[in-house]
């Protein structure tokens, strides 16, 4: 967790909030970016952990280490995320497991009426999606969900320019992220003997272990993270949805396959996805692959093709491409770079202090959520598929319906109708 690094960040800011109550805050999930989570809520200021819970006995030491220097205290530590929760001393709780462990841990937070900070995507299938957004609503719990592009103000400068007409009508957005893969050793082997293996498959299908699909690197693996699109490219898809004010497709189109990869990893190396909005289509595309890339400041990004203007975004610039050959283009950076991760933890904790509800609720991010899985359940089915947003069914289609739940492994109960 790059100790030094952690114990020094939130100094600054903890001594700006010394004179309030610190929330106690517990984080299920310690690895990469329960680190990242954890620092971003020091830097804000104005909390502790006082619980920590991990599968994997060698990252809940480091990162309660990394703790007990940061503010004196060792946390709490537990592997399982019951034993954290029952704890009666939390006021809020970091969720960032991998997505097959998102859904349980949340809905057992919602009971006990904590403030959540949970990780994208909000949940690994459809189903499990509503069930927490009824969790929620039952609850009436404070959430706030990872969708950190959200805090971008290349993103904002960009929505306020499209909503106030200068860039027209916008026939289409184009969303990307190329880069380039590096899968680990994909052999099964016996898992570190500070992994509980079993528990961090949880309700997800038990693979044999293998560094490809451990820690940080589920992401490509199909049972467990479900592709590129889902794990990083719902970042620019809620993004876009958020900028154009979009709601959920009416129907999904995807295709690619494994082209430089197969064998390595279970999900597509190269994609391309046609979502049918209301007002306008977006297009997803990505590619894992490739020696050099074509135009790096173009390969992480979102186009919005307006009939007066086009215009390039990304987390920190925002570039307007007027009409004319010779029509130079302007080009608008944030500096210094925002730290989008940071912003975000800021607004949870400030609305957890003023009891009312963060901006990115789990509504709002079961529409992205949902809108990337359909893409992957196109993509297996073959075919396009249709959605009908008022009753959360693919119409006419048992085949692809039955995709939009996937069975957990005995003894977990799936917790959606």
């Amino acid at each position: 967790m790059e100790r030094r690094r952690f114990v020094g960040t939130g100094l600054a800011a903890a001594a700006v909030h010394a004179q309030e109550k610190k929330l106690r805050m517990g984080v299920i999930g310690c690895g990469w970016y329960g680190g990242v989570d954890m620092r971003s809520a020091y830097n804000a200021g104005g909390v502790e952990f006082t619980a920590l819970c991990d599968v994997d006995s060698q990252h809940l030491d480091e990162a309660a280490t990394a703790v007990e220097k940061q503010q004196g205290a060792r946390p709490r530590t537990f592997k399982h995320y019951r034993e954290l929760l029952a704890m009666r001393e939390l006021d809020a709780v970091i969720i960032t497991t991998p997505p097959h462990w998102h859904a349980l841990p949340f809905i057992a937070a919602c009971e006990r009426k904590l403030a959540i900070y949970e990780e994208k995507p909000l949940a690994y299938d459809v189903r499990e999606g509503q069930a927490m957004v009824a969790a929620w609503k039952k609850a009436g719990n404070l959430v706030q969900v990872g969708f950190q592009r959200r805090q971008s103000d290349a993103f904002a400068a960009a929505r306020d320019y499209i909503r106030a007409g200068h860039a027209g009508r916008i026939v289409q957005a184009d969303v990307n992220i190329h880069y380039t893969a590096q899968p680990l050793d994909n052999a099964p082997q016996p898992p570190p003997a500070t992994l509980d293996w079993d528990l961090w498959c949880g309700p997800a299908p038990k693979l044999p272990y293998s560094p490809n699909i451990g820690h940080k690197s589920w992401r490509l693996e199909q049972t467990t993270g479900n592709g590129h699109l889902v794990d990083w490219g719902i970042h620019l898809i809620d993004a876009t949805r958020v900028t154009l004010g979009l709601g959920m497709p009416r129907s999904v189109t995807a295709a690619g396959g494994l082209y430089e990869y197969k064998g390595r990893i279970t999900t597509p190396d190269t994609l391309t996805a046609h979502f049918e909005f209301d007002q306008c289509p977006v297009v997803w595309r990505h590619r894992l692959w490739g020696a050099v890339e074509r135009d790096p400041d173009f390969m992480y990004g979102v186009t919005f093709f307006g009939e007066k203007e086009t215009l390039f975004v990304n987390d920190q610039r925002w570039t307007v491409m007027p009409k004319g050959r010779e029509a130079p283009r302007r080009v608008t950076e944030s500096k210094p770079p925002a730290d989008l991760g940071l912003r975000h933890m800021q607004e949870f904790l400030a609305a957890v202090r003023a009891g009312r509800q963060p901006p990115c609720t789990p509504e709002d991010a079961w529409r992205s959520t949902a809108t990337v899985q359909l893409a992957m359940i196109a993509l297996r089915a073959g075919r396009t598929i249709r959605w009908d947003e008022k009753t959360a069914r693919i119409p006419n289609d048992i085949a692809a319906n039955r995709m939009l739940k996937r069975e957990y492994r005995p003894p977990y109960r799936h917790p959606g109708a």
